[in-house]
């Protein structure tokens, strides 16, 4: 583990890796000098600059949280189960599991997101509807009649989607041959809109109080704790998290029943793992109680299970915490991007990514060059680095990948 004190007037800054970019440690740099960070800030393997603070950092916050530190992706995480399937029992030939996979989630983005995206639901299947009447409805209602402009032009109809960007699902084999269906998705287009909205709300409250350009980056607009919009977005991001649980569980009750129809027979033979890995949570560390931002980071509280994923041709790990205090009880959240999208594309092509990914059933086409491996860092360095966060319980290799 590497620590650096960012700033001599700030808070520490603790990082579990030597591979920082500038603009990443810019970014630590602001982060650290918020007065109410508790303790200090603890920055993953992973770690990669992103839209106000890092990807990869875990910031305890006492009295305030920041909306942007949340982001705009509220409750992204990973969904894993483990299925009583050998590898050995699998076709030569995944497509056809695949296309049904495919044809019964929808993904990607069409049409601007308008109507008829390929992306949203166009009539929602009985299970969505009654999840969504059940267990979210009355409380958006809720949000919505408080907050109008927070509202979403899909909601129902992203509930049980995949999305677009890194999110996917996936076939696996582990170290002892077992078949495992994983995915990756988080709250998607309506808790997208939460987020921006309430971004834009805690740079006006910075206004209004004459904070916002005293702030070392305006994206660290704050709230403050024990007041009403406070109190507002923290019940917001807690629907969203919510949201985005019941979005992985709902996929992968469909992607285990095209299996069912596709596989032999077969059972699910360990608990299913569901954890977001971009979210707020209430924590006690160091005598105190605070919140946690997790930006990119999943918690790791000894005998915690947790999923970090590599790129869509490396390995996957299902990991067991160590319940490391440094870490505020967190972990790396999967390999992180060495490139941005726009770079991997100017880099590879179309013939890069068929090597890259051989062996495995997924599209690769030319809309999928920024998802190429090599725009990732190596998952097995990350794993190294965080060997006092986490330790290894399976190892996982695709053998089929969808993504948006």
């Amino acid at each position: 583990m590497t620590i650096k004190k960012v700033l001599s007037n700030s808070a520490p800054v603790k990082i579990w890796t030597d591979e920082v970019d500038q603009s990443t440690l810019n970014q630590l740099s602001d982060l650290s000098e918020l007065p109410f960070i508790h303790k200090h800030v603890a920055v993953m393997p992973d770690v990669h600059a992103g839209i106000g603070s890092t990807i990869g950092s875990v910031i305890p916050t006492k009295g305030a949280i920041i909306p942007a530190a949340v982001g705009v992706d509220i409750g992204c995480g990973m969904m894993a189960v483990k299925t009583s399937l050998k590898a050995s029992m699998l076709p030569d030939n995944l497509y056809e599991l695949r296309s049904e996979i495919e044809k019964r989630i929808p993904h990607g983005r069409t049409n601007n997101g308008g109507s008829g995206d390929r992306g949203a639901w166009g009539n929602p299947i009985e299970r969505i509807a009654y999840y969504w009447n059940m267990f979210l409805s009355d409380e958006y209602e809720e949000i919505i009649t408080k907050h109008p402009k927070a509202k979403g032009y899909n909601t129902i109809t992203h509930l049980g989607t995949l999305g677009t960007g890194n999110h996917f699902i996936e076939i696996c084999i582990d170290e002892s041959d077992y078949v495992w269906a994983m995915l990756h998705s988080g709250s998607r287009g309506v808790g997208n809109r939460i987020g921006s909205y309430f971004i834009e709300k805690a740079k006006e409250e910075m206004e209004r109080y004459f904070i916002l350009n005293n702030l070392p980056n305006k994206n660290l607009a704050y709230f403050v704790e024990h007041t009403e919009i406070y109190d507002d977005y923290v019940n917001a991001v807690s629907w969203a998290q919510e949201f985005a649980e019941f979005n992985r569980q709902l996929m992968m009750d469909i992607v285990l029943q095209c299996m069912s129809e596709f596989l032999p027979s077969f059972t699910i033979t360990d608990k299913a793992i569901n954890c977001h890995h971009n979210y707020v949570a209430r924590e006690h560390h160091f005598g105190t109680n605070v919140l946690v931002t997790r930006k990119g980071a999943i918690r790791a509280r000894k005998g915690d299970l947790g999923i970090i994923p590599g790129s869509m041709g490396a390995k996957s790990y299902i990991v067991e915490g160590l319940g490391n205090d440094e870490s505020f009880h967190s972990c790396s959240h999967g390999a992180g991007r060495r490139l941005g999208r726009n770079e991997a594309k100017m880099i590879y092509t179309v013939a890069d990514l068929v090597e890259q990914t051989k062996g495995i059933e997924c599209p690769k086409d030319e809309s999928r060059i920024d998802e190429i491996p090599a725009a990732y860092k190596d998952i097995d360095q990350v794993m190294g680095n965080q060997n006092d966060l986490v330790k290894i319980k399976h190892t996982l290799k695709q053998v089929l990948n969808v993504k948006g």
